[in-house]
């Protein structure tokens, strides 16, 4: 699995494609802090960090998902694989801790980035809000990566491209939260902050505020190895696909 992983990190990093897209990226974010200067306050390092990070599940992570997990069906890459005799558990695996540490990277530079930006508009930050901008951003690489897992079921289990970025991007908008969450608001209201939007606020809300998390990252890794399972499984039967 490991020759897997290291085989995943060399094409992804291999590919033009993904510096083009993240330098596109970091001059339209560029373009609209410079639009947003004339009217920074104190604050707006951390508010405008709230406001704007919500949508780096879709950009970060639903670009990273798409070359992580779509490109191998385009290529078909996944009959590649198998045909190799590499088990599917281990495939599964493989393109989820891929998913997992390229996010990670990515969501960790991201709030340098908008800092620095900021800074060079004279919103500097001080310790406690880059502290603050880090934990927004932590919160939004933990459901970028539940989510990546949950729509890896897709992936593997209809095998097909549009499907698979589809159900990425209705879990990154919080669409099928939303409506989870309305119909779990008929039943119990509490059981909202069991799906994953509300386990990683609390998880990050443990962090920041040193509350209990132990609760909260159990169900968090429950929800990821109930999808890596559940991936596991749809992708053994649809063996004779390949």
């Amino acid at each position: 699995m490991i020759r897997l992983i290291r085989g995943e990190f060399y094409r992804l990093l291999h590919k033009k494609s993904t510096y083009l897209y993240f330098a596109l990226l970091a001059v339209g974010y560029f373009l609209v802090a410079f639009v947003r200067s004339g009217g920074f306050t104190a604050q707006s390092v951390v508010d405008d960090a709230l406001n704007a990070f919500v949508f780096l599940p879709v950009l970060v992570g639903g670009f990273l998902f798409a070359a992580v997990y779509t490109d191998d069906l385009n290529a078909r890459n996944l009959a590649v694989l198998v045909g190799f005799g590499i088990s599917k558990t281990k495939v599964v695996l493989a393109k989820l801790v891929c998913a997992a540490v390229l996010n990670a990277a990515a969501f960790a530079l991201v709030p340098l980035f908008h800092v620095a930006v900021y800074a060079l508009f004279g919103s500097a930050a001080t310790t406690d809000a880059l502290g603050s901008v880090y934990a927004v951003a932590f919160k939004f690489y933990l459901t970028t990566v539940a989510f990546s897992a949950l729509s890896g079921i897709v992936v593997y289990g209809l095998q097909r491209t549009t499907f698979a970025v589809v159900a990425f991007v209705l879990l990154a908008f919080n669409v099928v939260s939303g409506l989870a969450a309305s119909l779990f608001g008929l039943i119990d209201p509490a059981l909202r902050d069991h799906l994953i939007p509300g386990i990683t606020d609390r998880i990050v809300s443990g962090v920041v505020f040193g509350s209990p998390v132990a609760g909260a990252l159990v169900e968090y890794i429950a929800y990821v190895a109930f999808a890596v399972a559940v991936s596991a499984v749809v992708f053994h039967r649809k063996e004779m696909e390949f």
